[in-house]
């Protein structure tokens, strides 16, 4: 279990956005913009296509961990799970760059794929909804979060995926604590507005 935690955090602490913006555009994404070395962020910073390419490798930073948890913990849950954990603290807090992450809502993405799809899609496909009608992706990415354990527990009633994704939630309302004053305040950015 050890072994797959801790490769799950190597996994997740490679900061796709922080290596293509040094390569790409010879800067530090987490210099510019909102600092969030992630997808929507290099969305402002670099534009759509680099933004997608970053959000299709974080999800699959997510998967890659999950499925090495599955194969060396032969798909034992909490093997999965703390695996799961470790790949979005890695994304979050990287140890190969500084700490300095991104808030883990695409490498969760990911995970979920794996762990617990169809609670994921319903939560997710509200939080896009959420997205298109207000343009705040910080509240979807939000919505997505603190839905997927409610749906988890309608749709997937096992305790430990439960608790699972209810930590998950926690892990990412704590990342975005600075929008959720900035959304209260009204101040928050929307998709596509500098």
């Amino acid at each position: 279990m050890l072994v797959c935690v801790i490769l799950a955090y190597a996994i997740g602490s490679v900061s796709t956005s922080t290596i293509i913006s040094r390569y790409i555009a010879h800067l530090d994404i987490r210099e510019h913009g909102s600092g969030n070395a992630g997808a929507t962020n290099t969305l402002r910073v670099l534009g759509l296509r680099w933004a997608l390419l970053v959000l299709a490798l974080d999800i699959l930073k997510g998967m890659v961990a999950v499925a090495m948890a599955k194969a060396l913990g032969h798909n034992a849950p909490w093997y999965v799970y703390l695996s799961g954990l470790a790949v979005i603290v890695g994304h979050n807090w990287p140890v190969f760059f500084g700490f300095r992450g991104g808030k883990g809502i695409a490498t969760a993405i990911g995970v979920y794929v794996l762990v617990m799809f169809v609670p994921a899609v319903v939560a997710g496909v509200i939080a896009i909804a959420l997205v298109a009608f207000t343009r705040f992706v910080s509240l979807g990415a939000l919505t997505f979060a603190v839905l997927t354990p409610i749906c988890a527990s309608l749709l997937h009633p096992r305790s430990g995926a439960v608790v699972f994704a209810s930590l998950v939630a926690i892990l990412s309302i704590y990342t975005h604590r600075h929008n959720i004053v900035r959304l209260l305040h009204g101040e928050e950015h929307k998709i596509f507005q500098r």
